[in-house]
């Protein structure tokens, strides 16, 4: 049992749960007492993972899901509740990047990323908020980045989906808020899964994203998780329409270095409260 959380008796749906966040979304949320289905695109993936989690005395369900796809969405939940009862939460995790410059950027690239991170998103939301609102109760995260704050070269299509994930999140808050379902979003800096190691070079890893992190390192997908935890639960009972940063400070400010060990400032730097260095 989680030692913070307790979700027994609630149903939950993780989509993008086969992998990094939303994977340990769904483990956490069954650790904390919940029925969770897991919904993915890899089908084999979510079908072992549910079935070691009920080995274990746990409720999980695998939704093999194409995200894009509303009728195979509303089927998943359809069957979720089937399963475990009505729904109470929803963590959309499902998403994707595929990186190029803008003018060479081609169409099928745009429209899988939109399609995907924010068009599977509203689809998630709308099948499980209509449950929802009939049960007239429940929480919905969506994962969003902090490239929902700020771009980033060479993602125009990406950048543009998690600006547009903020958007969603704010509409359902606003309609769906005196119905009683909540709605807010987690905006995660890198988040240390194998996706991210492989996607992105070492170099930047270590000389961009760490270095100008006040924490100095990438997220775990656990410390992701455990926020999307306190926005799905009674903790968060008067939260709705927010955007949460899960980034080691990243947004905090800007010119960045060192972890902010730099204090850029050439007064400060002559009278040797700070040094410059390489390392």
């Amino acid at each position: 049992m989680n030692p913070i959380f307790d979700f027994t008796g609630k149903t939950m749906l993780v989509t993008g749960g086969a992998s990094g966040i939303g994977l340990a979304t769904a483990q956490a949320l069954v650790a904390a007492g919940g029925a969770v289905g897991i919904a993915d695109m890899q089908g084999e993936v979510v079908e072992q993972l549910a079935a070691s989690i009920r080995g274990q005395g746990g409720k999980a369900i695998a939704l093999p899901l194409d995200v894009r796809d509303a009728g195979a969405t509303d089927e998943a939940v359809h069957t979720l509740e089937a399963e475990y009862g009505p729904i109470f939460g929803l963590v959309t995790a499902a998403g994707l990047s595929r990186p190029a410059p803008a003018e060479a950027m081609d169409e099928a690239s745009w429209d899988l990323v939109i399609d995907t991170n924010l068009k599977g998103m509203f689809l998630s939301c709308q099948a499980a908020g209509r449950r929802m609102l009939a049960h007239g109760a429940g929480a919905i995260v969506n994962v969003a980045s902090v490239n929902s704050l700020g771009g980033f070269a060479g993602r125009a299509n990406y950048c543009s989906s998690k600006f547009g994930v903020v958007g969603l999140t704010d509409v359902l808050a606003i309609e769906w808020g005196r119905r009683g379902i909540r709605v807010n979003a987690v905006a995660p800096n890198g988040v240390d899964t194998p996706l991210v190691r492989n996607g992105i070079p070492r170099r930047f890893l270590t000389e961009v994203l760490e270095n100008r992190t006040p924490l100095g390192r990438m997220a775990q997908p656990a410390e992701v998780a455990s926020v999307i935890m306190f926005l799905l639960s009674d903790a968060a009972s008067y939260v709705t329409g927010a955007l949460l940063p899960v980034d080691g400070g990243l947004c905090a400010g800007y010119y960045t270095n060192r972890q902010g060990a730099d204090l850029s400032s050439a007064a400060l730097l002559s009278q040797g409260v700070y040094q410059e260095t390489t390392s």
